[in-house]
């Protein structure tokens, strides 16, 4: 690929990444578009075969900075200053392209309107991925549209509550494309703790622009967790919608107790249908499942409860400052 004036450059995020970058690489590389593209890997400190796995990749630009100095919007801002494509796409370093026509169908809907910025698209979740995300992923995306057709969103006066408002600026920057000089121009990403994508989300849809779902555009992804790791992942982004401004109801034990029973009950109902899974593995997952589902919730009630000023408690329950400590 010659990358003097790409059409598009593809921006990936990484740390200790190893596990899929390759396989993540060799689908960029073979996307089939009509233009040049770039990608542009930034690193913000591995200590695994990252660099290696990049070193391997000729074509491939690499950018390292420092742990310190990552921030989940100002890092990507900073990939936006640095790209030559018109468009930037963006990648975690697990989310893996599941076609060639990937880039195609993710920067396709800027071509509809000029107030399109912004394209989220789709998470399919790994062939081994415990039921709970498995179904939530699935949930979350089946209702941004069907996977044969392209979903606008934007706010106009149908827009009545906080629920729908939530709805239509949802959006993961885990696979997804701006316009290159709407984010170094006019918004970018702000530079908050976690949850950067729901406030640019937020931000362009009340800025009046649109952004669009384009589930063709699909990548294999889901947060490859241990239980405990699961928990700490739920704390992080419950907390972070707290910390943007999204009102996150307090539990109480016995609210706790109810939702898990609910859940676990529409869980128990999906993998006993599931025909994904062996008979076997079914009634694995109908034992174990509930345990993640209580894990989940009570992560959930201990961050909608804890004090956003007390940075301690917070750090405590934080995956990712587990993750830079260790």
């Amino acid at each position: 690929m010659n990358a003097e004036k790409p059409i598009a450059t593809v921006v990936i995020l990484t740390y200790d990444g190893e596990k899929y970058l390759r396989r993540i690489l060799d689908a960029v590389l073979a996307q089939d578009i009509d233009g040049d593209v770039e990608v542009l890997v930034i690193d913000s400190g591995s200590t695994d075969g990252t660099l290696s796995i990049v070193a391997a990749y000729p074509t491939v630009r690499l950018h390292q900075i420092p742990n310190s100095e990552f921030g989940h919007g100002k890092t990507r801002n900073l990939a936006a200053q640095m790209a030559n494509g018109a468009f930037v796409a963006f990648l975690t370093h697990d989310a893996i392209p599941m076609s060639s026509s990937w880039l195609r169908e993710l920067t396709a809907p800027f071509a509809i309107d000029d107030r399109i910025v912004a394209v989220m698209g789709k998470q399919v979740p790994r062939p081994g991925c415990f039921p709970l995300m498995k179904y939530e992923i699935n949930g979350v995306f089946a209702q941004f549209g069907p996977d044969f057709g392209t979903s606008l969103f934007y706010k106009d006066t149908f827009v009545q509550d906080a629920g729908t408002l939530a709805a239509i600026t949802f959006y993961s920057d885990v696979n997804s494309a701006t316009r290159r000089a709407f984010l170094t121009e006019t918004i970018p990403y702000r530079d908050v703790r976690y949850a950067e994508d729901q406030m640019f989300g937020q931000d362009l849809i009340e800025a009046g622009y649109w952004k669009a779902y384009a589930p063709r555009a699909a990548v294999e992804h889901s947060n490859d967790l241990t239980y405990a790791e699961f928990g700490s992942r739920i704390f992080d982004e419950t907390v972070g919608l707290r910390q943007i401004g999204v009102p996150v109801p307090r539990m109480s034990r016995l609210g706790l107790y109810r939702r898990i029973l609910r859940s676990v009950a529409g869980d128990t109902s999906r993998i006993s249908k599931d025909r994904s899974w062996s008979w076997k593995r079914r009634l694995y997952w109908l034992v174990v499942n509930p345990f993640y589902q209580g894990r989940k919730w009570a992560s959930y009630r201990h961050a909608a409860n804890v004090d956003l000023a007390d940075e301690a408690a917070i750090a405590a329950g934080s995956l990712e400052a587990q993750r830079k400590t260790q």
